[in-house]
């Protein structure tokens, strides 16, 4: 067997002791006084009308008429913006802009946000204020247009901006430096210039986000990503090619030996790394259900990492905030956006993180109890003494539902479609499956009215709906029920004919496993996204709900209820129990993860449904990446499960 390579998230973990970390941190950010010296910038976003039927007198080409403008800050702008955002009073700009209307567009949009820009200055009449044009048709980005791209600094003018550089600096507890465009601020020249101001300031915090002269600075924090990382360390990799975990931190590591300065190594939806001399650590990336947009997440994960220095959290912490406030940003579509204090609290301090990606996308790496099939995802605590065994119902025990993605995917296809559904392109459709399919894997396991609510907003943004004929998400959920209803039904008729038996409808061993740790005084929860009276009628109909002796939890019609969660919450309050009392078995990602926030035992139940046992490869990794403690491919071998828990 391959080694596995060890990762760890025991910092994560740990900080989740304490639940008010992250509100102790907001609370703190309105103190700190921050800087950002770099390439202030402005997004503009041009929406074209399709329609070319129109052609220029001059030319006889066809006239792109744009029938909507959008501006958002871009660059050091945005990181301004964030900064604002996540409440910092006192933010000083320093940088350059041309003496042109996007200019004084910016530095009013600035002002507005409270921001001092005394130190943003305005260049000679060949300086042009960096905008990146984003003609827009429809979904689709058309070839951007770049201003500024051909700016040359003067000696004159850098020395003045180290001036203003030197003097925000004595002001400040952090001064984040952003180099954005080759053609910026932030020439060789200036690097040297911005060095004197960093050593000249001890006792001030730098931070540097440099996209292509990290190398240059000196004695600063560093923000990078892995690949930039990897080329600082002479080890280029292709941009395609993906750079492990821990490849990224020992890349980070390194980095910190090199410059003795905190290493803030940015992975994308895998999270970040921070290494500092109490080593490297690493943070989870957080699963997102719906639609993102990368643009601007690393402006906002810089801002609130200084955001946090500033007002004397550690870097750890600043990371875990910043991973957070990255995933607020990521959601808002077509814009450079940013997260507020209010958003970021609304994901709250243990939001729903993505562990071991490498691990669920790499099979080879997998080790097991000696003998068996099940998977140690993560040792268990010695400590373990289990009273209490919460069970997911489709999937995990019952597969009477079996086959309601085959269900699900077409009617929310035709929903999406609409009356387009019979005439629409090729690419349309393929786009719409491929959208819907997504969706449903990333889903699986929450309640359906949530997908249902996810459905609406995908029917909105392909537009090929009216506005007036969108149901709600009662409504969808209603054409969903009723075609997986009439399926369950017939099966349950079947084993009422007594043509199938309830075995038929099980994961293997499941019954005999519930009566195991029945009998062992286990107290057995039921939880379901399911609608409560569904749940306990399939229970009843495969003759195991008794074992749960009322314990049997479904959703309540109410989107903003999620039944298992719920289940977790109540059955932790009321019981007054430690984590190591627990266990859940699931195979959907939303028991798991929250099991594992509570710090439960999760246990993953890959079983293929349609066999009724053995391994799913595609639930294996949805479970991983979910939190799983272990994974069995079913209970064949039950025994050997309740030893690993310790049940007697």
């Amino acid at each position: 067997m391959r080694r596995r390579a060890t990762y760890t998230v025991a910092d994560m973990d740990a900080s989740m002791k304490q639940a008010n970390w992250l509100e102790s941190a907001l609370e703190a950010i309105p103190r700190a006084r921050v800087t950002v010296f770099g390439d202030f910038c402005l997004d503009a976003y041009w929406l074209i009308n399709p329609d070319g039927s129109e052609l220029s007198v001059e030319t006889g080409l066809p006239v792109r008429r744009v029938w909507q403008q959008r501006y958002s800050l871009g660059g050091a702008s945005n990181i301004v913006a964030n900064l604002a955002a996540l409440g910092v009073r006192q933010i000083r700009a320093v940088g350059l802009l041309g003496d042109d209307p996007f200019g004084r567009l910016m530095r009013r949009m600035l002002g507005e946000l409270g921001v001092d820009v005394e130190s943003l200055l305005t260049g000679d009449a060949d300086w042009q204020t960096a905008v990146f044009v984003k003609p827009l048709v429809g979904d689709a980005e058309h070839n951007r247009l770049d201003l500024g791209a051909f700016n040359r600094l003067t000696p004159g003018t850098t020395e003045e901006l180290a001036k203003h550089l030197d003097r925000a600096a004595s002001a400040s507890n952090v001064v984040i430096l952003n180099q954005q465009v080759p053609s910026g601020i932030s020439t060789a020249e200036m690097i040297e210039r911005i060095n004197a101001v960093v050593a000249a300031h001890p006792d001030c915090t730098f931070i540097v986000d440099s996209r292509h002269r990290a190398e240059l600075y000196k004695n600063c924090m560093l923000k990078i990503n892995a690949h930039e990382a990897a080329r600082l360390a002479g080890e280029p990799r292709p941009l395609d090619e993906r750079i492990p975990a821990e490849a990224a931190k020992n890349l980070a590591a390194q980095l910190f030996r090199r410059i003795e300065r905190a290493v803030f190594l940015t992975r994308g939806e895998n999270g970040v790394i921070v290494a500092t001399e109490a080593g490297c650590h690493l943070i989870p990336g957080i699963q997102i259900v719906q639609r993102t947009d990368p643009v601007g997440a690393g402006d906002t994960m810089l801002s609130a990492l200084a955001a946090v220095l500033a007002s004397g959290g550690r870097a750890t912490v600043a990371a875990e905030l910043a991973n957070i406030a990255a995933s607020v940003t990521v959601r808002k579509l077509k814009t450079t956006g940013t997260a507020s204090a209010e958003e970021i609290r609304q994901v709250g301090p243990t939001p729903d993180y993505v562990y071991l990606p490498e691990l669920a996308d790499d099979p080879r790496g997998a080790r097991y109890v000696e003998g068996t099939e099940i998977e140690i995802i993560r040792d268990l605590p010695r400590e373990l003494k289990i009273r209490h065994a919460i069970f997911d119902h489709d999937g995990t025990i019952s597969t009477l539902r079996q086959g309601w993605e085959e269900i699900m995917e077409p009617m929310m296809v035709r929903a999406v479609l609409g009356l387009r559904y019979q005439d629409a392109g090729e690419a349309d459709y393929h786009k719409v499956v491929d959208a819907v399919r997504g969706f449903i894997e990333k889903t699986t396991g929450i309640q359906t009215l949530a997908q249902m609510q996810g459905l609406v907003e995908m029917v909105r943004q392909f537009g090929f709906v009216d506005e007036s004929q969108i149901l709600d998400i009662h409504g969808y959920k209603a054409i969903y029920n009723d075609a997986l209803l009439a399926m369950v039904c017939r099966r349950v008729e079947k084993l009422h004919r007594g043509e199938l038996d309830p075995a038929d409808f099980q994961i293997k061993n499941s019954r005999k496993f519930l009566e195991l740790l029945h009998a062992a005084g286990v107290k057995l929860y039921l939880a379901s996204g399911t609608d409560q009276e569904d749940v306990a009628a399939e229970a009843k109909a495969l003759g195991y709900a008794d074992l749960f002796e009322g314990r049997i939890f479904g959703a309540v019609g109410d989107v903003k209820v999620e039944a298992k969660r719920v289940v977790l919450a109540r059955i932790f309050c009321e019981h007054r129990l430690g984590g190591h009392e627990i266990v859940t078995f699931g195979d959907g990602p939303v028991e798991i993860r929250e099991t594992r926030k509570r710090r439960g035992v999760a246990v993953g139940v890959a079983s293929s449904e349609i066999r009724r046992f053995g391994l799913c490869p595609a639930k294996r990794a949805r479970l991983i990446r979910a939190g799983a403690d272990l994974v069995i491919p079913d209970f064949s071998q039950l025994d050997r499960v309740l030893n690993a828990l310790k049940i007697q």
